[in-house]
């Protein structure tokens, strides 16, 4: 079996696969640090998780229980959010692998210091298990220097300021899905809390609408999505750094128009504000689209995944309205599963 752990900054995540990648179990470890609370299948309970390495003990603890036991797990893979320039592809952990992890911290520093946690603990609990890695970025690791670069001098750049891009995982399981089928020139949406979306062409990520963070970009839940730079410094220096951070990415987006970052409480709401923040939303996703489309070179096909993506047909009815100066294209929606994709991860490389 294959154990799937993507760790956030106050959560832990599971998802147990079977060699044929059919789901069996999953779960979660909520509010690492506070009242912590495990759930697994049906099952809820208060837990002492006071960091994410007690919570993974937590949790492989209540696999047991139920029967999934630790000692038929033959592989763990994790998910990483920043890879940074390190990685264009998953990869066994080794140390070297561990170290390049830890430099890309100042990338990521809610997320890769608590990826890492869960990796160096279970180095230590299941010493001879192997553990892989797949990483938020890395699909978008081939983007040519144009469409990463940004503006700015070189000594900038080499400190590692420039265009990333996320959301790998869920676009790689996209292509995957697609199989023979997949189109030459795909525009691909995420769209969920967190919205990003992605210029496919021949399967390989030419640009991302996400850059330096996942804040750039799409109007989103809680985060502003695309904004100038000047407005930036000027809310920083109205509110402080902190201040600024938590404005653009907790406090914007959905919310921030509206009140609300749940696009289905918007969608059923008949007021002015709820209205113009999904009409807000469709046309900043399809005004980036056309950016996207200018960088594959044209367009054949339309995706959808993430929980917005999948189920809100209005939104999807409504970017397509914009994008009908692009001409007729088949319209996909492909369920997002990117516990999945990491799954595949790293059964490919236990078979090399």
């Amino acid at each position: 079996m294959i154990l799937v752990i993507n760790a956030g900054s106050s959560s832990l995540k599971v998802a147990l696969f079977k060699p044929d990648l059919s789901q069996i179990a999953d779960g979660m470890v909520s509010n690492i640090g506070g009242a912590a609370r495990l759930k697994l299948g049906g099952y809820t309970a208060a837990v002492d998780a006071p960091d994410h390495a007690s919570a993974l003990t937590q949790m492989l603890a209540g696999l047991d229980t139920q029967g999934h036991k630790n000692t038929e797990i033959t592989a763990t893979a994790h998910r990483v959010v920043h890879g940074g320039t390190y990685f264009s592809k998953p990869a066994r952990v080794t140390p070297a692998v561990i170290d390049a992890i830890r430099t890309c911290i100042p990338l990521a520093p809610l997320h890769n210091p608590v990826n890492l946690i869960g990796i160096e603990a279970l180095a230590k609990s299941h010493p001879d298990l192997p553990q892989f890695v797949s990483f938020d970025t890395a699909f978008h690791a081939g983007n040519p220097a144009i469409a990463t670069r940004y503006a700015i001098p070189v000594a900038q750049h080499a400190a590692g300021i420039q265009r990333y891009g996320f959301h790998g995982s869920s676009y790689a399981n996209m292509v995957t899905e697609f199989g023979a089928d997949l189109p030459h020139r795909l525009l691909a949406l995420h769209l969920g809390n967190g919205a990003s979306l992605c210029a496919i062409r021949d399967g390989k990520s030419v640009a991302s609408s996400m850059g330096y963070s996942p804040m750039s970009g799409l109007v989103m839940g809680t985060r502003c999505g695309e904004i100038d730079g000047a407005a930036v410094l000027r809310i920083a220096t109205d509110l402080g750094l902190d201040g600024a951070d938590r404005l653009l990415n907790k406090q914007s987006g959905l919310k921030g128009l509206a009140g609300d970052n749940n696009m289905k409480t918007l969608l059923a709401r008949g007021d002015d504000a709820a209205h113009f923040a999904v009409d807000h939303f469709c046309y900043w996703a399809a005004r980036q689209a056309g950016s996207a489309i200018v960088a594959m070179g044209g367009l054949d096909a339309v995706a959808f995944t993430g929980g917005i993506g999948e189920n809100a047909a209005t939104v999807r009815d409504k970017i397509m309205a914009h994008l009908a100066c692009f001409g007729e294209v088949p319209v996909h929606v492909i369920a997002a599963d990117e516990e999945k994709q990491i799954a595949r991860d790293a059964r490919s490389l236990l078979g090399e």
